[in-house]
């Protein structure tokens, strides 16, 4: 997907510019809440075949990623979605959401879950406005008061 000089597409997790990007998603979470309420997927398991990794170039260089894995039990999670602070703004975070949802469609991936955190208002509004509603814990997740579970069950188109 392109636009402007935007672009996104699947790519390794563990290229040289890229790596920041998840050091710093990981710094941010780890700032606001405990280790036992972060739940990090590692470079590694990126690397699988059961995940796509997504990475977003504003004029070549890496701003921001996401990925997509796909649960043995036939659901997809949204994980590791991140934007550099100062690509914020500009609609990046919406496009990456639709290309990773797109991703999930085109595999017949229904429902597409997430688990985010209370103080993500940012993320929550995005999730929320591309039909993402509240849920309890899914999978290897349990209840925890810093987490906030969504699943959308709807394609994207």
């Amino acid at each position: 997907m392109t636009g402007g000089h935007a672009k996104i597409s699947v790519e390794a997790p563990d290229q040289p510019d890229v790596i920041p990007l998840i050091r710093a998603l990981d710094a941010f979470h780890s700032e606001l809440y405990p280790a036992e309420s972060n739940h990090f997927l590692d470079i590694e398991a990126m690397k699988s075949e059961r995940v796509t990794f997504v990475v977003v170039r504003l004029e070549g260089m890496a701003v921001g990623c996401g990925a997509l894995a796909r649960d043995p039990a036939g659901f997809a999670e949204i994980k590791r979605m991140y934007l550099a602070p100062a690509a914020r703004g500009r609609g990046l975070g919406r496009h990456l959401l639709q290309f990773l949802l797109s991703c999930a469609d085109d595999e017949g991936l229904t429902p597409v879950r997430l688990e985010t955190g209370i103080h993500n208002a940012e993320a929550l509004s995005l999730y929320r406005s591309l039909g993402f509603i509240e849920r309890g814990p899914f999978g290897a997740y349990g209840v925890d008061p810093n987490s906030v579970f969504m699943e959308r069950k709807v394609p994207l188109r």
